[in-house]
């Protein structure tokens, strides 16, 4: 059995779980809207651990802490929250909300802006709330070849994250030849976790029969990797953990492949390997692409509140001492 790597969390996904996880520890109990990350698992462990999720802010209390989750929200989101009194710590990943600044600037500059993404995808629906009336969204090809403008109208592009690598360029493809004035993102927007996801896919690819993706069904990078997979020739299955495998899937499979989508843990993962070691397996290889060392720092909210309550248990520590 192969192992792809990289694989499991990256930096937005690591950022956004520890943000929940330190609100906790200071709060006890705080609200997240939507799930912080797409993944049931991280979702339930953090309910356990005293998180509570709402679909909208408003389904939090006036003056509760609410956590925004990782894909993102639109501009309403925040007033409406601050109508309500509510404290709000913005886990948005820092590579969606360079989109969004993105999309705001171009709207702001008098571009007209095409949106390459999911119709419904939380990512998608936050950024096309920056500027609703200048955004148009596309989902393929066959959307691009559709589009109609106004001569003369200025355009620029902006993509969701998550988004094949290569489907993706051949969207920019037709909008580079049909609007060769169209201006695009000093650096790409599909994010260098899911890039790096899918070029270890590709690289397992001659070496695999079956590949097995860990993530959720809704999880948008989760179901490129088998995308990709599939383009590639290879039968693949996107399952939530171990649970999933059936065992038919492995008739006449020599060697397995198996990753994880950017938001599962990697004992998803250990599970699916223990899945294979009961059957016989004893071998199981990394095959490994490149080394991530991306970081991202806490929001600047949740870093204040640390830095309070550190502040305050040195207080109590001098006082105790003075005793």
């Amino acid at each position: 059995m192969l192992l792809a790597s990289p694989r499991g969390y990256c930096a937005g996904v690591e950022r956004a779980v520890e943000t929940v996880a330190r609100a906790l520890d200071l709060h006890g109990a705080v609200y997240v809207r939507k799930e912080i990350v797409h993944n049931r698992h991280v979702v339930r462990d953090l309910q356990e651990r005293g998180a509570i999720f709402v679909q909208e802010e408003q389904g939090a209390p006036p003056g509760a802490t609410l956590v925004l989750s990782a894909h993102g929200v639109a501009p309403e989101v925040y007033r409406r929250s601050r109508e309500l009194g509510q404290k709000t710590i913005d886990a948005t990943c820092p590579l969606v909300t360079k989109v969004h600044v993105q999309a705001r600037r171009y709207a702001q500059e008098g571009y007209r802006i095409v949106l390459i993404g999911h119709a419904g995808h939380e990512e998608v629906v936050g950024t096309m709330g920056e500027a609703p009336e200048a955004i148009a969204l596309v989902e393929s090809v066959v959307d691009a070849e559709a589009l109609s403008f106004p001569p003369g109208t200025k355009l620029a592009y902006v993509t969701q994250t998550t988004l094949s690598v290569e489907e993706t360029a051949e969207i920019i493809a037709v909008l580079d030849r049909r609007f060769p004035d169209i201006r695009s993102p000093k650096r790409e927007d599909i994010c260098y976790a899911t890039s790096n996801r899918q070029r270890a896919v590709k690289e397992m690819l001659p070496q695999i029969q079956l590949l097995l993706v860990i993530g959720s069904q809704n999880s948008s990078n989760s179901n490129r990797l088998v995308d990709v997979a599939r383009a590639g020739g290879v039968e693949a299955h996107l399952i939530e953990d171990a649970s999933a495998i059936e065992e038919g899937w492995l008739e006449g499979v020599e060697t397995a492949g198996v990753t994880s989508g950017a938001s599962a843990p990697e004992r998803l993962v250990e599970g699916v390997c223990d899945w294979f070691r009961e059957r016989g397996v004893e071998q199981i290889e990394q095959c490994r692409i490149v080394e991530e060392h991306m970081e991202f720092r806490l929001p600047v909210e949740l870093r204040r509140e640390l830095d309070a309550a550190e502040a305050t248990q040195r207080e109590i520590a001098v006082d105790r001492d003075t005793l």
